[in-house]
């Protein structure tokens, strides 16, 4: 049994995970403010040893890892040849080995390619996710200081906040960028241990927060993760994910012409956006649900311009969500929502629509960097 579903309030979600404990605005709250735990555990770990573990994961991924000080947190990318995201890698070096945190139904298909590629070097991979386990708090609160104390094996610290070195932002958005303040901070436990982390959630000053709390703050955050935003076509540019997540200036990896073509040559094809929800109904778009251009959501003729990636009712904002819009849809384009359904329900069309504003995060002339570098050269245009 999951220790954090035995706490008071606890609501499970088909994950095996706390959805929420029954308060999930002041879940958020507390979360925000450093004095919440959200148990990942239904997430994976896997852990890499030898001698050649950095350079050899620098070789196949986004980011640079080679002379990674031990306990530097990176986000890293493991792309197919094409340049589409197939695992996203949340990794800490402790000196012996490297962590690598991954979402949830990621872990055989990363252990899988990485032991195909061991070849003669000096490596080890081993998915550890039945022994170990994550949970995630805000940085700066009771909760970092409890979890601290409790001896966690590994603390993954979200790199999200500020552009990393050798990364580049798309959002026009500079101190002002919605994620500046961000402080998600994961420690990595024995899973023997979880009862004891469960308890510190209930202790003065703590308390455990759902899945939904911190679906919110990410949402609102910008902050894109695989299990909520990525699909079988996502290639970082469309999510700004080259703030953190790559490299542009380091060595061959697979997917890397992609990730300079887009970024120097050309467009994403898609772009993500924040959307404010209309709350004068009270429901949420799920994950899924299509986006319409205002006044043709009704319309059985009508074609979506996007999909509904995550959205969250943000303590602050309200209703909020994530979706992918096509690249060509103006930035002020009045956009509508079907509400209740996702787009493979058989009666989608019989659904509310309801009317959702946009928030620019990728702008529309994102990428083609070395094109605008040109023309502003010559005096010409960017397209």
């Amino acid at each position: 049994m999951n220790p954090f579903l035995e706490l008071p309030g606890a609501v499970a979600d088909e994950l095996g995970v706390a959805a929420h404990f029954g308060e999930p605005v002041q879940e958020q709250r507390a979360l925000e403010s450093g004095a919440a735990i959200v148990d990942l555990s239904h997430r994976g770990v896997v852990v890499v040893e030898g001698a050649d573990r950095l350079s050899w994961l620098h070789s196949m991924t986004s980011q640079q890892l080679t002379g990674l000080p031990p306990g530097e947190s990176v986000e890293t990318l493991l792309l197919d040849a094409n340049g589409r995201i197939e695992t996203v890698i949340r990794l800490v070096d402790d000196g012996e080995r490297s962590w690598l945190l991954v979402d949830e139904g990621q872990t055989d298909g990363l252990v899988s390619f990485l032991s195909r590629m061991r070849f003669a070097l000096r490596v080890e991979v081993r998915d550890v996710s039945e022994e170990f386990a994550a949970v995630l708090t805000f940085d700066g609160g009771p909760a970092a200081e409890a979890l601290r104390a409790a001896a966690p094996v590994a603390e993954w610290r979200d790199p999200w906040a500020q552009v990393q070195r050798g990364g580049a932002q798309y959002a026009h958005a500079e101190s002002d960028h919605p994620g500046a303040e961000w402080r998600a901070v994961q420690f990595v436990f024995p899973r023997a241990d979880l009862p004891g982390v469960a308890a510190l959630a209930a202790s003065d000053g703590v308390r455990a927060a759902g899945l939904l709390a911190l679906d919110a703050l990410e949402v609102r955050a910008w902050r894109p993760s695989q299990h909520g935003e990525v699909d079988e076509r996502a290639i970082p540019h469309e999510f700004d994910w080259l703030r953190t997540a790559v490299h542009l200036t380091k060595g061959c990896y697979r997917g890397q012409e992609t990730i300079a073509k887009v970024h120097n040559l050309g467009h994403p094809p898609r772009r993500l956006a924040l959307l404010h929800i209309d709350g004068s109904g009270g429901e949420l778009p799920v994950a899924g649900a299509l986006v319409y251009r205002a006044g043709e959501a009704g319309d059985a003729g009508s074609r979506p311009v996007g999909r509904v990636t995550r959205a969250g009712l943000h303590h602050e904002w309200g209703g909020v969500a994530l979706a992918l819009l096509k690249r060509s849809l103006p930035e002020d384009a009045e956009l509508e929502v079907r509400i209740g359904a996702g787009p493979d329900a058989p009666d989608a069309e019989d659904r509310q629509a309801v009317a959702a504003s946009q928030e620019v995060i990728v702008p529309r002339d994102a990428g083609a960097t070395r094109r605008a570098d040109i023309a502003e050269r010559f005096g010409g245009r960017r397209s």
